[in-house]
C-alpha cells in the first residue's frame, strides 16, 4: 500500500498524543515536530513516468500518517491535495485525524456527501474524547467512516456512534512508558461492534498488556503479531 505525506510535522492535541511515535522519531533525528512543512512528495499522486503512467500505483493510499490531514497550518495547501485526490479515482485515500471538528471547514466546495475514494478515520482514546469527537463525526457527510481507538486508554462505550461506521480499529500504546491496555476493554468494543454489525480489528497489543488480571511487557516487534494471534477480528455480514 502506498504512503503519501504531502507535509510533515504535527502538534500534540489530545490525550492519546503523549507518546506519539512521530515526536519520538523526530527527537532522535533532532527535528522539530512542531514545524509543519511541505515535503518533496507533495505532488506524488500525479507524478508520471516517461511512458505517461502514474508513479504511484492504484490501490489504497495511506494519507498523512506522519501528520494530520486537517492540521491548521496546512489549510492553504489542502486544496491542491483534494484536486489530486479527485483526479486519482483509481486510488482510495485513507487518513486518520484527531481534528475531526475542523472537517467541514477543510473540505472542497464540491464535497457534497463525500468523495467515493476517501475514507476518514476519527481517532479516539478515552470516553471523554469519544463523546466529544464521535458526536461530531456521526453528523458529517462522509461516505466511508472508520473509528480508530488507538491507543485505547480506558474502557469506552461507543455503541451509540456506530451507525454508518464501516470499521473500528483498536490498539494499545507502544512505548517503554506506555499506558497499559486491558484486553477486557478490547473485547468490550468488539462486542459493541458485533451487536451493531460493524467490522472490528484488533491491530496491536500495548507494550504493557493486561489479560486475565495479569500484566505483560511485550516487545514492540511483537505487538501486531500477538494481536493477530488473538483471532478476534470481526467482519460485518
Amino acid at each position: 500500500m502506498a504512503m503519501w505525506n504531502p507535509w510533515r510535522g504535527c502538534h500534540k492535541c489530545s490525550d492519546g498524543c503523549l507518546h506519539c511515535y512521530i515526536h519520538k522519531g523526530d527527537a532522535k533525528r533532532q527535528v522539530n515536530t512542531n514545524d509543519i512543512v511541505k515535503t518533496k512528495d507533495f505532488y506524488k499522486p500525479i507524478e508520471q513516468l516517461k511512458n505517461g503512467n502514474y508513479k504511484m500505483k492504484s490501490g489504497t493510499v495511506y494519507l498523512c500518517f506522519s501528520t494530520d490531514f486537517l492540521i491548521e497550518e496546512a489549510d492553504s495547501w489542502r486544496g491542491e491535495c483534494w484536486s489530486m485526490i479527485k483526479k486519482r479515482q483509481d486510488c482510495t485515500f485513507l487518513f486518520l485525524t484527531k481534528r475531526i471538528e475542523r472537517f467541514n471547514q477543510c473540505v472542497p466546495d464540491d464535497w457534497n456527501y463525500g468523495y467515493e475514494n476517501v475514507v476518514v478515520c476519527c481517532t479516539v482514546e478515552n470516553q471523554k474524547n469519544a463523546d466529544k469527537k464521535l458526536s461530531v463525526f456521526r453528523s458529517l457527510p462522509i461516505r466511508h467512516k472508520c473509528i480508530t481507538a488507538q491507543p485505547l486508554l480506558e474502557r469506552i462505550d461507543i455503541e451509540q456512534y456506530l451507525d454508518d461506521i464501516e470499521l473500528v480499529v483498536v490498539g494499545g500504546e507502544s512505548d517503554r512508558n506506555a499506558r497499559p491496555l486491558n484486553y477486557d476493554w478490547v473485547l468490550d468494543i468488539r462486542e459493541q461492534c458485533v451487536r451493531k454489525n460493524v467490522s472490528f480489528e484488533f491491530r496491536q497489543c500495548g507494550t504493557h498488556f493486561i489479560k486475565d488480571g495479569k500484566q505483560y511487557k511485550l516487545q514492540t516487534k511483537d505487538l501486531c503479531s500477538q494481536a493477530k494471534k488473538a483471532g478476534i477480528n470481526f467482519t460485518a455480514l
